[in-house]
């Protein structure tokens, strides 16, 4: 029992850590539309490849169904509800639900 709580805390921490990788990509991304970043320095062009291939597989399926739309690009967006929305209140389930079904 303790170590399906375990592993749900892990996947937590990971989902934890994904959201903070998409909201960073964000960030880059308007500073990049915004010219406040210039991806012709090397620094800048780094950061924005390193987080490009952090987050491009989670964003790459959202991406195939829904297309930007106005040149806004909603994968993020879409990711984020789905963690915080779907994932995350299935593992609180699957963690609280055998504890409460133990303590009877």
């Amino acid at each position: 029992m303790y170590i399906i709580a375990t592993i749900a805390q892990l996947i937590d921490a990971l989902l934890g850590i994904v959201i903070w990788v998409v909201l960073a990509q964000v960030i880059v991304s308007w500073l990049i539309a915004f010219g406040v970043l210039n991806t012709r320095n090397h620094l800048a062009y780094s950061l924005v490849d390193i987080l490009d291939r952090l987050t491009r597989p989670v964003l790459r399926p959202i991406r195939r169904i829904i297309p930007p739309i106005g040149g806004l690009d909603l994968s993020p967006l879409v990711v984020l509800l789905l963690i915080e929305y779907v994932i995350r209140p299935l593992l609180f389930h699957y963690v609280t639900l055998p504890a409460l079904m133990e303590s009877r």
